[in-house]
């Protein structure tokens, strides 16, 4: 069965924006969705394909978790094949060993000003290192990303993209995507 997944922006940060998983599974319901699977409290939900292009899917929940919650999540949904391809493109599989020190950031589109990204001498950040692939940023820190200087400076040029993002790391990028594939 085809699936899709929602990932969900800045909830459940520093007890923010709370939106409990079991509340995430009871709205999709009442929104319509089936085969409802949550991930974490980071806000990664899987479910059955509606039929719609991801993008409609995106401002379906969008408006939907607005209206219940009273505040707004923003939402980037990608099919099943669409986490897969960013999976098998990673463009630093060596980092998979150390699943913890790779993050992907989810774009809601290829940035159409990469400028903020293209000023970073990632060279002098060595050996933390990233790449843009369209509407995926690879930031792979070998030493971890809570003390690298280049996570810090890729989140702040990522802010000037003109473009919605949302990280998971690698662990977690495998979990979706076990999810989406019914394990």
């Amino acid at each position: 069965m085809p699936r899709q997944v929602a990932l969900l922006r800045g909830i459940n940060v520093g007890g923010h924006k709370k939106f409990p998983m079991a509340q995430q599974r009871a709205l999709m319901a009442e929104l319509g969705f089936r085969d409802v699977t949550v991930l974490l409290q980071t806000g990664n939900i899987v479910f059955a394909d509606p039929g719609t292009p991801p993008e409609e899917t995106a401002r379906t929940l969008e408006a939907g978790f607005a209206a219940a919650l009273g505040f707004s999540v923003p939402v980037m949904v990608r099919t099943r094949d669409d986490i897969a391809a960013a999976v098998a493109a990673n463009p630093f599989p060596e980092a998979a060993a150390e699943p913890r020190t790779l993050h992907l950031t989810f774009l809601s589109e290829p940035p159409s000003d990469t400028a903020p990204l293209d000023a970073l001498d990632a060279a002098g950040y060595a050996p933390d290192t990233f790449r843009l692939a369209g509407r995926d940023l690879y930031l792979w820190c070998p030493g971890g990303i809570g003390r690298s200087q280049l996570a810090a400076a890729v989140t702040a040029a990522s802010v000037k993209l003109g473009v919605t993002a949302t990280a998971r790391n690698w662990n977690t990028v495998l979990k979706i995507l076990a999810a989406a594939d019914g394990g």
